[in-house]
């Protein structure tokens, strides 16, 4: 029996039933489109800017068409700067924080959300006060604190800090999920004789696995990004992250733009790949962590 001359009746076609969009679906679509354009332009703007010449950049401006493509500017900038050892210290650093702030949020979310401690609220909200408290306000006893702890302008001063500051924000997210976590899946586990460390790695760990995820992917951007604490505490060349070594481009009075360009692309590129890469993790995160 031929299906398609059981359900499609005479003088009708497939093409025919397919949806047209609606003046306001265009309207959306164009919407959309203008949007992403401006969201881009900085990007593009960057990219066009650091191919050019100094003596280009001057003559024409930033908004111009380069008269010629040419790499001066990305050579100009690795002979001033160590980029490989930045990179390696940024992807050291930012793969450290990242896993190893969500572990301890883990737990300690853990131990709030379904440990059912004493005042949670009270200790969710202090956590939520310490992620808001401004850098610059904690600058001075992490000085002294590196210095004491003997870590002054290693990765390591950075490492434990934003540890620290990141799983007090994955915390206070992971606590409002586990709190909300079901009863009656802990209560088997339970009297099936398992104890509070395996039902953490074996029945609540996977569960909450697409959210980690996404607090992962996420800490490793925002670590690689943070500039402030960094620049106070890594004052040795070697120790900096990339974004501390674009910072020594800027000369006192004057500034390459077409050498800072270029930097600030090398710098870009890895976080961009980074985010491509766990681009669908990110969305079957959310999407996991919207459905129950």
């Amino acid at each position: 029996m031929s299906v398609t001359t059981a359900t499609i009746p005479k003088g009708r076609s497939l093409t025919q039933d397919k949806p047209h969009r609606t003046v306001t679906a265009w309207l959306m679509l164009a919407l959309a489109v203008a949007v992403a354009l401006v969201m881009a332009a900085p990007f593009l703007l960057l990219l066009l800017n650091a191919f050019k010449t100094g003596a280009d950049y001057s003559a024409h401006g930033p908004l111009a068409w380069p008269t010629t493509f040419t790499f001066d500017a990305f050579a100009d900038y690795l002979g001033r700067v160590d980029y490989p050892r930045a990179l390696f210290n940024s992807i050291v650093s930012s793969a450290i924080i990242a896993f190893a702030g969500t572990t301890l949020a883990l737990m300690a979310s853990y131990a709030i959300g379904i440990g059912r401690i004493r005042a949670n609220t009270l200790i969710t909200a202090l956590l939520l006060i310490a992620t808001m408290v401004p850098h610059e306000s904690l600058i001075y006893p992490l000085f002294y604190g590196a210095q004491a702890t003997g870590t002054i302008n290693t990765i390591w001063s950075v490492i434990i800090v934003f540890t620290i500051l990141y799983a007090a924000y994955g915390t206070y997210i992971l606590s409002s999920v586990m709190s909300t976590f079901p009863y009656a899946i802990l209560e088997a586990a339970a009297i099936d004789g398992a104890g509070r460390w395996r039902i953490l790695w074996q029945v609540v760990f996977p569960i909450v696995r697409p959210t980690l995820t996404v607090l992962v992917v996420f800490i490793f951007i925002w670590s690689w990004n943070e500039f402030y604490i960094p620049l106070v505490l890594l004052g040795d060349p070697a120790s900096q992250t990339v974004p501390i070594a674009l910072s020594t481009l800027r000369g006192q009075h004057s500034i390459d733009v077409t050498v800072l360009n270029a930097g600030s692309l090398l710098s870009l590129i890895p976080t961009l790949v980074f985010f491509l890469i766990f681009q669908r993790t990110i969305s079957r995160g959310v999407t996991a962590g919207a459905v129950k």
